[in-house]
């Protein structure tokens, strides 16, 4: 097929949802389809034969676009409408395959060109409204709900990121066509065996010092107030532990070292800011705990695939989030409290028999569960689906054959 792809995101930049438009990009293209992008003006350039980016226009003081809902959505949202119309008309294409809310502009698209469309459902709309503190007007959070259920009845294929996400689709619609794809590629996302100790050498730690590493946004679901009082407690029962974070803006990192030092951990925290995503897996490799202190939300972190695939004990909060995919045989999961979080951090850290065994478990289950096999197969359903045929009946190679308009 040759797809046109609407995404509201900055592509690429080392986050969430560019993360997975690149990998199902990735696949789509693995598995012999061709893809035009159409995105926002901020990012870096891709290079992967197949596909072709379409940025639209910058509007007018608007430099880069932060996690979640914004109002520099808007115009932005307004620009790229033009251009994924003007791109339309352009091109002939066999379907079309919208992230997030580019999906209004996708399910219009689909209709005008008479395709089939696909919503890849990394959230829901108008929860974002509440996991963000965005607003609390009834009026707006009752127009992305009606939104999101027009785009769920419009769209031939639903790919969801998540089981909740699954469940929240079929209350809205139990007869839309859905395909769970978990933010897992597996290529390439595990660590070379002793590629950490180049990080600790760079930060100046020596092999025998405790490393607990957070990588990810710092946007406030995130927990990392949480964990900077967790890590306080910590301190008491091991003094010599370090705390890496890797991730967060500039004013972001600003606004969390001033709650270190309110606390007095700050000369315990190493903020390395973003760094590109083929330098993570080091980082995870030069670690002794990896944590997930996220509060709030229901959507699985891409970053835990990526820390079961380290093979280092994890500690995360017991929430939606993280026991999808999470249990206690593969992490250690606390109650969302600075104690509870410590205790768990502690806990691995003085018992190394448990944190290898946790770490051995973590790895197995990405290798059975979460290989790229699995994405691949996962991606050729949806691609079936798509085209309106039953997932066994796809080829080998994962194209289908649309009569061209």
């Amino acid at each position: 097929m040759h797809i046109l792809m609407i995404a509201p995101e900055p592509f690429f930049e080392p986050r969430g949802t560019p993360f997975s438009e690149y990998h199902r990009i990735r696949a789509l293209l693995e598995l012999g389809h061709s893809v035009d992008l159409v995105t926002y003006p901020f990012g870096r350039d891709v290079s992967m034969p197949g596909l072709r980016i379409f940025r639209c226009v910058r509007p007018p003081f608007i430099t880069r676009i932060k996690v979640g809902p914004s109002y520099a959505k808007i115009p932005l949202d307004v620009a790229l409408t033009v251009t994924a119309l003007r791109q339309a008309l352009r091109g002939r294409y066999d379907a079309v395959h919208s992230h997030e809310e580019g999906s209004a502009i996708g399910i219009v698209v689909a209709a005008m060109l008479g395709l089939p469309h696909l919503y890849d459902m990394h959230s829901s709309l108008p929860q974002q409204l509440s996991n963000f503190a965005f607003s609390r007007s009834r009026v707006l959070h009752g127009f992305f709900r009606v939104l999101e259920r027009v785009v769920i009845q419009r769209s031939r294929v639903v790919v969801v990121i998540c089981q909740h996400l699954q469940e929240t689709v079929r209350e809205i619609d139990p007869s839309a066509r859905t395909v769970l794809i978990e933010n897992a590629p597996g290529a390439g996302d595990g660590p070379a065996k002793g590629a950490g100790a180049s990080v600790r050498l760079e930060l100046g730690l020596t092999v025998s010092t405790p490393i607990v590493i957070y990588t990810g946004t710092f946007e406030p679901y995130q927990g990392l107030s949480l964990f900077l009082a967790a890590a306080s407690h910590v301190l008491t029962q091991v003094p010599d532990a370090r705390f890496v974070l890797v991730g967060g803006h500039s004013d972001q990192i600003a606004a969390i070292r001033r709650q270190a030092q309110e606390l007095r951990v700050d000369g315990r925290m190493i903020f390395v800011g973003e760094r590109p995503a083929e330098e993570i897996p080091a980082f995870l490799d030069a670690a002794d705990v990896l944590v997930s202190p996220r509060s709030t939300g229901t959507n699985t972190p891409l970053k835990i695939y990526q820390y079961l695939r380290a093979a280092r004990p994890i500690v995360a909060t017991r929430l939606l989030t993280h026991t999808q995919v999470l249990n206690d045989s593969v992490a250690i999961l606390t109650e969302p409290t600075p104690e509870a979080l410590a205790d768990g951090i502690v806990r691995v850290l003085h018992d190394r028999r448990l944190a290898r065994q946790l770490g051995e478990r973590a790895l197995a289950l990405a290798e059975s569960r979460y290989s790229y096999d699995a994405y691949l197969d996962r991606t050729r359903e949806a691609c079936a689906a798509l085209c309106g045929a039953a997932p066994t009946h796809v080829v080998a190679g994962g194209a289908c054959d649309i009569p061209r308009l």
